[in-house]
């Protein structure tokens, strides 16, 4: 990285100053230089016992000055002469190399390391060291969101959305795999969950309607410190595994609206399995066929409310009656009643569950 970004600077000096300038590193080996044929080349008189010597220096007709971030200097920068100006040259030119590398490799380190963090790759007593040596805000609030594209397309979704989220100082676009993309953006203390499905809106209605890449967002809590954002991520992730399960027509899953489906895919599969056989004493829950099914779910979804179901589904209200009797003789569950609904809708959603191959995190 940094032999291309040195280059493409003295590309842009060779003009403004009339000298061969260019920049060696700490093995006297040029990796940057206004004249290409030079590039690769060994200068032996160069040491990295020179380089680590104070202010500017002088060799075989050259004016060095050596820059870097580690306690020794990595990089030193020649300019031909050895004149007042060849001095300026050396010092300008340190300068601005100095600032640009620091810049893009503190832009690199930040993202790895937001990026190790949320993975778990990074022992707890190291994150605190490393957030203050990046200079991180440790009292900031953060929210982790998962974008998992579900179409493929020629677009980068990476790319897209790092547009959306253009400070690069606050907000971490980070790839995780081929489709999965994490957003760890900073947010204000005074944020809403109704902030977050907006925020989250947007990242789906833009890939969607001008990129023609269809996706599903989860999101994880609002946290505070660098230490949590570990949890955030996990809670995005599990979001959006509990949604594929039970909201199949969301594009967008919050962790905090999860409810009882969070609860049941917290449970170990053989607790559910034993659950159902416990409900469905008298006859399996396979043994009612598509159109009860159909019933069922649309009284629960008026509210137990027999006359508003009948309408809802063009039927008599003595047929939907009779629908209802013949549930509660095959399952003994009477769905009338609320506790017998309240078990029955909970059994429909663990046999949900059972039947995704659920995948823990």
């Amino acid at each position: 990285m940094s032999n291309r970004l040195f280059q493409g600077v003295i590309h842009q000096m060779r003009d403004a100053i009339d000298r061969t300038i260019g920049v060696i590193d700490e093995t006297s080996v040029i990796i940057a230089c206004s004249e290409l044929g030079r590039i690769g080349e060994v200068n032996e008189s160069i040491t990295a016992e020179t380089m680590a010597s104070a202010g500017t220096f002088t060799i075989n007709g050259y004016t060095y000055k050596s820059f870097g971030n580690h306690p020794t200097p990595e990089y030193a920068v020649f300019v031909s002469g050895s004149d007042s100006e060849a001095v300026k040259y050396a010092n300008l030119l340190a300068i601005s190399l100095g600032s640009i590398k620091q810049y893009y490799d503190e832009k690199y380190d930040r993202s790895n390391f937001i990026k190790n963090v949320i993975l778990d790759n990074i022992l707890p007593g190291d994150i605190y060291l490393k957030a203050r040596e990046l200079h991180f805000n440790s009292d900031a609030s953060h929210v982790c969101m998962l974008v998992k594209i579900t179409n493929k397309t020629d677009v980068s979704a990476y790319d897209v959305i790092q547009n959306l989220f253009p400070d690069k100082s606050k907000d971490f676009v980070i790839n995780i795999n081929e489709t999965d993309i994490a957003l760890v953006k900073e947010i204000r203390s005074d944020i809403e969950q109704k902030d977050l499905d907006k925020l989250a809106s947007s990242i789906v209605d833009t890939l969607t309607s001008e990129f023609y890449t269809r996706c599903m967002v989860g999101i994880g809590t609002i946290v505070t410190g660098i230490k949590d954002l570990a949890r955030s991520f996990k809670e995005a992730q599990v979001a959006m595994e509990v949604g594929k399960v039970f909201d199949t027509e969301k594009t967008i899953v919050s962790y905090d609206n999860l409810g009882i489906a969070r609860l049941i895919y917290q449970l170990p599969t053989t607790l559910c399995e034993m659950f159902l056989k416990e409900v469905f004493k008298r006859g399996s829950i396979e043994s009612l066929d598509h159109e009860t099914l159909f019933t069922i779910q649309r009284f629960f979804e008026n509210n137990l409310n027999v006359s508003e179901t009948s309408r809802k589904l063009f039927v008599h209200r003595n047929t939907l009656v009779y629908r209802l009797e013949k549930i509660k003789k095959i399952t003994g569950l009477d769905l009338r009643e609320f506790e017998d609904a309240i078990v029955f809708k909970v059994a429909l959603m663990v046999k949900k569950y059972l039947s995704s191959n659920p995948v823990k995190f």
